[in-house]
Parts: structure tokens; sequence; C-alpha cells
């Protein structure tokens, strides 16, 4: 016969239950029997302590990104969950599973405006897919389970759950439920003939890859796919680790910053086909590719029928895992004789010459340093990148390759790089981890480098360091040039940073010192910050301050 089990056990056990391995979290008071829970399970859950809700999440959600299982992170109630909710929005835009716990007041004490009361349902329900409370201690285990269901079904996404303290506390006898097995949905029996009927017809196809939860199969099969049929293929943003940028039919992101000659083809192409990706407002360049009544042809794949034409009405709409629909596709017979070789050839020969190094003025020349960072990395090399100005140099100068990973934030969350890059060196210590972050998110989240002390791994972080807020000070050149406010910033030494806590710093000032500077950090086995000074008037890869005041004043 079952025992009774206090409900804080019962949490940690249906996180056993539920297949996790690993948790993110800043304890709270709110949750002391979940944490005396998992104590009690610390042989089958590692637990990560963090120094800031936010990045606890942002750890959770490389996780989930990586391993396409929610990650999970616990906070404490009321300001703990308020910082943790840049996490979870992280997750919602970038359809990443996660499952959030959130320490709760004594619901007896509800609307009472008690100590660090807040309603979560109401706080967490634009971003989260599905907002519960558990405040009866036999419910646990059903409420859990479905927490991790939700979190990967249809379009994957965060679920914030919020745990009441006496709950907690309470005695309950009550099975644990395992996941269930649920087979992914697969296109419909007539879904690839007609994508293929679609494609024989076109001239200028274009495809754009996105999404999560691709698993190596299904990266694989939707490549060969794609390459077999001669199709260009593009990323969605900050989605670069889902198809090989080395390849011959690699043209680039559509994205923040995307290329102009790419997204003038983006126009021109005669069918398109959507594969993961919503079409949202930045691959759609601000909804401006296409016209909505579906006068251009589209395909759109994607594992959740309501995000099929929300924005755009599609030529064929196909719902399914994308998985699924990848090894349909690659089992269908390629076109003989494709008619847009010519076509596919102008769209790569575009992306190499936007990728070729222009001659920056001073002794760093970013966009060459980057190039042969890349060839000197190892071909598993994980990347992480922050929100800003700097992150579209290596976006438009890199290459990420086939066994390389890239996780970004694609609605623009600062602070998201440095743990991100500490939650996937946890979640793969045998990678090299590299993160990209500038100087403006280095000081929202960086203090995690001490998780990583803590818990043992060593990722390198670079910081482009320009001195100010780079994004928002080339939008206020462009509108009100030469009236410079509020985007200055003062920053520390962020070398001698990172040797305070007894980790590596390097300085890097010139093209030739960033490839040995890497290769020392990750030679060091240490957590690693290499500082790279950058010109500040060259305020993006394409554009100095005067070019911009110049171009505003004419």
């Amino acid at each position: 016969m079952a025992e009774a089990r206090l409900g804080g056990h019962i949490l940690a056990d249906a996180l056993v239950a539920q297949g996790v391995e690993h948790v993110f979290c800043v304890p709270g008071e709110s949750y002391l029997d979940l944490l005396d829970g998992l104590y009690a399970q610390r042989n089958r859950i590692a637990l990560t302590t963090c120094r800031f809700e936010a990045g606890a999440v942002h750890m959770a959600e490389a996780y989930g990104k990586l391993t396409g299982k929610p990650g999970v992170a616990v906070v404490t109630r009321g300001p703990g969950a308020c910082h943790a909710a840049i996490g979870v929005h992280v997750a919602f835009q970038d359809s990443t599973p996660l499952v959030l716990l959130v320490g709760q007041i004594p619901f007896e004490e509800t609307d009472r405006e008690s100590f660090q009361e807040v309603d979560y349902r109401k706080m967490f329900a634009p971003l989260a897919k599905w907002v519960t409370q558990i405040d009866d201690a036999n419910r646990i285990p059903e409420l859990m389970a479905h927490a991790f269901d939700v979190a990967t079904s249809g379009r994957p996404g965060p679920v914030v759950v919020a745990i009441s303290e006496e709950m907690q506390k309470a005695m309950a006898v009550v099975p644990d439920l395992p996941p269930a097995d649920v087979l992914p949905p697969y296109p419909a029996p007539d879904a690839v003939p007609r994508m293929m009927a679609m494609l024989r017809n076109a001239q200028r196809p274009l495809a754009v890859l996105g999404g999560s939860r691709w698993t190596p199969e299904g990266k694989a099969a939707i490549r060969d796919f794609l390459v077999a049929n001669d199709i260009p293929v593009a990323v969605g943003f900050r989605r670069q680790g889902l198809f090989d940028g080395t390849h011959p039919n690699f043209v680039g992101d559509l994205g923040v910053g995307a290329d102009a000659q790419l997204v003038k083809y983006a126009k021109e192409c005669d069918l398109f086909l959507a594969i993961g990706t919503r079409i949202g407002e930045t691959v759609s360049q601000g909804y401006t590719l296409f016209d909505m009544a579906g006068s251009k042809p589209i395909i759109h794949v994607y594992p959740d029928q309501a995000e099929i034409g929300r924005v755009y009405r599609p030529a064929l709409g196909i719902t399914a895992d994308l998985n699924a629909f990848a090894l349909a596709a690659h089992a269908a017979a390629p076109i003989a004789t494709p008619v847009w070789g010519a076509w596919r050839k102008q769209l790569r020969a575009a992306r190499e010459a936007q990728a070729k190094p222009p001659a920056y003025d001073g002794p760093l020349n970013l966009a060459v340093a980057l190039q042969d960072l890349g060839r000197a990395l190892p071909d598993d090399t994980i990347f992480t990148t922050d929100a800003g100005n700097f992150a579209t140099w290596p976006t438009r100068f890199m290459h990420v390759g086939e066994k390389q990973d890239f996780l970004g934030p694609t609605n623009g969350a600062m602070g998201y790089a440095v743990p991100a890059a500490i939650g996937a060196k946890v979640t793969h210590p045998g990678r090299p981890v590299i993160a990209f972050v500038g100087d403006g998110g280095m000081l929202m989240t960086g203090q995690e480098i001490a998780t990583a002390f803590l818990a043992g791994v060593a990722p390198v972080i670079l910081v482009f360091n320009n001195g100010m807020y780079g994004t928002i000070r080339m939008h206020q050149e462009r509108h009100y040039p030469g009236r410079v406010s509020a985007t200055t910033l003062v920053n520390p030494d962020f070398a001698r940073f990172i040797e305070s806590f007894g980790g590596h710093g390097e300085i890097v000032e010139a093209t030739e010192q960033l490839v040995p500077a890497v290769q020392r950090a990750l030679a060091s086995g240490k957590p690693a910050v290499v500082e790279i000074r950058t010109n500040p008037e060259q305020v993006t890869n394409r554009q100095t301050i005067a070019q911009m005041r110049a171009q505003a004043t004419r």
C-alpha cells in the first residue's frame, strides 16, 4: 500500500516521474518543502542554484532548446516570479518547452494582498501556454503530468505552475503518473504529394526553416529533402543551428539585420516553403514580404493548426510534427530535373557576397576576426547570443556548421546569452560553449557567471564592448542625429571581473588577437570572459555613426 507523502515530496517525485534530470532555481521560503523533496531525490535530479530568477529560467530554456524536453525552473513568489517572467516570454516566443514552478502564498490568504501575493493566472496568462495553481496535494501528479503534456504538445511553449505553501506541507496518498505515450501528428496522406506537385510547378522556390524540438534525425531528413530537390534554404531569426551554414544550398537568415538582397529574393520567389516557422514579424520583415490575401503561394508546415494562416493565408497548410513531416518529405521521390538551379546559385552567391568582410577602419576588423574564429572552433560548438546590434556580426560573417547549435532569444531579450551559455554547458558539459553578448547585456545577467563556478562548468563569454546600448544608439542616430540621450554606458574591465571569481580573462583590441585569446580561454578549463573592445563609431556592420548622421541630414 502506498505511503503518505508530503506535498513537497510528491512534487519532487512528480518531476522524477516525468523524466526530469535537471532543475534550475533561486531558492525561496515559499517552496522549502519542494526543496526538501529535491534533496531526497538528489541522486536523480541535479539542482543548479542561480543568482537571479531570469537567469534560472534562461538556463532552463536553453536546456529545453537543446534537448527538446521541457526545461524546469523553480522560483519564489512575488518578486521572484516577476523576475522570472522575461524567461517565460522568451520560451513563449521561441516555442521552447518549459515548466516553471512558482512558490505561492497559503491559499487561505488569497485576495488579502498578503505578503508577495500575485495572481499568477492573470500575470502569466499572455506569456504562457497554460497557468495553473495546485492547492490540493492529491492533484499534484495529475496537474504536473498535464503541465508537461501541454509544454510539449502542438506548438511547444512554457507552462507556469503555482504551488501554494500549505499544500506542500499537506500529507497525501497518491500514485505518481508517468508520461503519456502519445504519437506525434503525421502529415495527412495527400500532404506531401500535393506539396511536390506545387514544387514541380515552381520556378523560384525558397524554403525557410524555423521552430523547435527538431531531432537530429529530423534535421538530417529535412536537409536531405531540400538538398535532393536543390531548394535554396534560409533560416528564421536566430535559427542558424537548423541548417549547415557552409552548405551551397544555404542562403542566409530572414531576421533582424537580414541581407537586403535576400529580402528582395524572398519577395521574388514564386513558392515559399515555411517549415516550422510561424512567419512572424521578424521573418516577414515587418509583415512586408507578402500580401496577406495569399497571392504568393505559401506552403506552411507547423505542428499547431491554429498558427497556420494566422497572418498569411497559405496555398497549402500542413499540420504535423516537424520531424514526422521531415521524414515523410524525405521519403518522397525528388524532382528529377529541377529548373531552379540558377536561382539557387544566385541566392547562394548573394549570401557569400554579404559574408565577405569589408575593410573596416581600425586595428580590429571584427568580421575577419569572427571568420577566423569560426574556422578555429570545434565542429560541435554551441553558440548562444544575446540581443543587440553586436549580434548581427556573427550572424552575417560566421557560418554555423551542421553539428553546431545556435541559441538566441527571438523575442529580443537582453541578458539571455550568459545564463543560456551556462545552461547549455550544464546540458552538454563535453561540448565547447561560446556566448556572444554586448556590454549592455553582460551587466544585466553577467553575475550568473558565479553559477558556472558553482555548477563546475566553463563557458567562454565574448563581450562586445562599445560603451553604449548600440541598437538604441543606431535608431537614435537615424531619427535624431547627434542628439545622444540615455545610450552611453560606463563599464568595468570585464577581464578583471571574471578574474575576481577565479576565472580566465582576456582583452582583444586587434584582429589577430581574437583566436588565440579564445583558444587560451577554452584551454584554461575555467569560466572565461574575452572582452572585445570594438570601435564605437562602427555602430552596425554596415554603417558608421558619421554615415548615419550624414544620411539623416540629406
